[in-house]
């Protein structure tokens, strides 16, 4: 799988109130919204399965994400 920009990762942690951000901190916190990404990814795809479609739409997503 392709690693999401830490750019974009950063703004998140400082619009969150984070003043500084460590390289390692940045890194671990790829790493977990990854894994988060990629365990909601899996559900809204077999929430779209379980609804006999093959196209993954928002409401599976929405589904799956509370």
């Amino acid at each position: 799988m392709a690693e999401l920009p830490l750019a974009p990762l950063e703004r998140i942690l400082r619009e969150a109130g984070a003043a500084r951000v460590s390289a390692t901190g940045l890194k671990e916190f790829r790493e977990v919204v990854e894994t988060y990404a990629e365990a909601v990814a899996e559900s809204a795809f077999e929430a779209a399965k379980h609804g006999g479609r093959k196209t993954v739409m928002k409401l599976d997503i929405q589904l799956v994400s509370k």
